[in-house]
């Protein structure tokens, strides 16, 4: 989090390049660094005497902005905005602003890594190397040429269907939008929803977590994915009941699952976590030198050029 005199920087604070950057423009921006994430309490604290910021996780509550009537505006490090609470700020009249989709090349890079991890195994066989277990292999499927659904094309799923061209996939999209310039242009086929479940060999999840998504992909959901599905998350937590996905994991070992977004992070679920067909990583889909740098410079533009909130606006 960014702040001038006020500004209070956070998200970005041990980004070296970022820093210099920030303190060239605002001499008196205090930081902090990304982890651990601010409490409330914490936050408001760091608030006190700053009239912009920039946040990252930290939660933006309507206690947090009652408590820090200083601040006119803040611009977002990342694109996820669970964490902000827009009627506090519209209440306000404070100024925000986020660019949507700056991180989609890290994060589209992160799936498709995934693809190729549980496609061929290589997570369960390299931690089976580490514990001194002998060579025999478990034979695994190339990407090339798979049935690849994409439940979400917005920045990120784009991105995907970019990277996915020299597979040479079948490739399935099912979205509330349609996008038929992008899908005749690289081969995309829209489906319906019954049909993304039942053909797709790879899902990869690109959706937002609103209400009607909360554990969208429930036990029933998951059993109606084939028995060699390789089910992907780089969203959100909460949009898979991860008890549920432990037991489809549970249940055949030919269901592979890759997990960067969980309800509670750290995740706690070490049932799901050590299941040999499950991959994760701690929600590090951005953590790429060119995504930090690309958001990091978008939230701090935005504290000069973010807007006020419109009524009813939900990124």
């Amino acid at each position: 989090m960014v702040v001038k005199p006020g500004i209070a920087v956070g998200a970005i604070g041990n980004i070296p390049e970022l820093r210099a950057e920030v303190l060239a423009k605002y001499p008196q921006a205090k930081f902090h660094e990304i982890l651990p994430v601010l409490s409330e309490d914490a936050l408001i604290e760091f608030l006190q005497g700053c009239d912009s910021a920039v946040i990252g996780l930290e939660p933006l509550t309507e206690r947090v902005m009652a408590a820090c009537p200083g601040l006119t505006a803040i611009g977002k490090f990342g694109v996820g905005c669970d964490n902000v609470d827009f009627d506090a700020l519209r209440k306000r009249n404070v100024r925000f602003g986020y660019q949507p989709g700056v991180n989609r090349l890290a994060v589209a890079e992160l799936t498709i890594a995934f693809m190729l991890i549980a496609l061929r195994w290589l997570s369960s066989r390299a931690y089976a190397m580490r514990e001194g277990e002998g060579p025999k292999t478990r034979v695994g499927r190339q990407l090339t040429r798979r049935v690849v659904g994409l439940h979400g094309c917005g920045f990120i799923g784009k991105e995907v269907v970019r990277l996915l061209q020299p597979f040479d996939c079948e490739i399935l999209v099912h979205d509330i939008l349609d996008f038929p310039d992008f899908y005749r242009r690289y081969n995309v086929t829209p489906v319906d929803f019954d049909t993304l479940l039942e053909r797709s060999e790879v899902l990869s999840l690109h959706i937002p977590r609103p209400p009607g998504n909360a554990f969208l992909y429930d036990a029933k959901t998951l059993a109606r994915l084939r028995p060699d599905c390789v089910l992907i998350n780089t969203c959100r937590g909460g949009i898979v009941d991860e008890v549920a996905l432990a037991d489809r994991l549970a249940g055949n070992e030919n269901f592979a699952a890759c997990v960067d977004a969980f309800l509670i992070e750290p995740p706690v679920d070490m049932r799901l976590l050590r299941m040999p067909n499950m991959f994760s990583t701690p929600h590090m889909g951005a953590s790429s030198i060119e995504a930090r740098l690309a958001m990091g410079r978008a939230a701090v533009r935005f504290l000069e050029e973010g807007t006020l909130v419109p009524e009813g606006f939900a990124p």
